[in-house]
């Protein structure tokens, strides 16, 4: 528990996420592809069952050879949250989910459905070290950064679900993305503008969302601010 104005700056030193797919930009994920042993083509092939095609179950990739599956499954794209909690309410077109991260950590992000677009909350740390005294989540302090690919699979979570007609008002796309979930994002912004860049590429390396769409949260850390100008990317700050 932190105490009134004081801020954590500072990671707690903690066990990393395993590495997935989405950590990596496309060269890293050739180079990986060959690394387990298979030709560096494979890596638009996942990529585009991943982002372009939504399939997250890799035992029915027929585009992969049948003995490398799990290899591929196991050191490309491990598992990183677990659904511990589902919420909904405005009749099933809001929906919270409460993730149980590897290492025990819970994030939440939330699915919103309006009448011409879908906008999802994502959380970007586990706890966060703000302290706003307006915040539960800030009073707790900070766990960690998740990593890229953490805050990624949130998105890709709602994507899913749209693409398959789980959410109220059947298949649709995800729109919108806020990071105004848990945690302060220009303090992970190493992770916060890899989940920009892969969501913003073209598929099949990414989403392909529009960058417009994406509005990041901050109370205000300057520096960072600035940095994320220097991007040149038209993010909504």
């Amino acid at each position: 528990m932190l105490q009134p104005g004081e801020l954590q700056m500072v990671e707690p030193k903690r066990p990393k996420p395993p590495k997935h797919w989405s950590d990596l930009t496309v060269e890293e994920r050739k180079a990986r592809v060959i690394e387990i042993g298979l030709p560096g083509f494979r890596a638009d092939q996942f990529s585009r069952q991943w982002y372009s095609r939504l399939n997250d179950d890799t035992s029915t990739w027929t585009d992969v050879p049948a003995e490398m599956r799990d290899t591929v499954k196991n050191e490309l794209f491990p598992d990183l949250m677990t659904s511990v909690r589902t919420l909904d309410c405005d009749n099933g077109t809001t929906v919270k989910q409460v993730w149980k991260l590897f290492d025990g950590a819970l994030v939440e992000s939330v699915l919103m459905r309006y009448t011409n677009r879908v906008t999802m909350c994502i959380s970007s740390q586990a706890g966060c070290g703000m302290n706003c005294p307006f915040c539960a989540t800030g009073q707790g302090g900070l766990m960690r950064n998740l990593s890229t690919a953490e805050i990624v699979e949130q998105v890709l979570d709602g994507a899913r679900k749209l693409s398959r007609g789980e959410i109220t008002g059947g298949e649709g796309r995800v729109r919108n993305i806020v990071f105004m979930g848990m945690g302060e994002p220009m303090a992970n912004y190493k992770n916060v503008i890899g989940t920009i860049r892969r969501l913003t590429d073209p598929a099949p390396a990414g989403l392909g969302m529009s960058a417009r769409g994406i509005t990041v949260s901050t109370v205000g850390l300057v520096p960072r601010i600035y940095d994320l100008a220097k991007e040149g990317i038209p993010v909504t700050l």
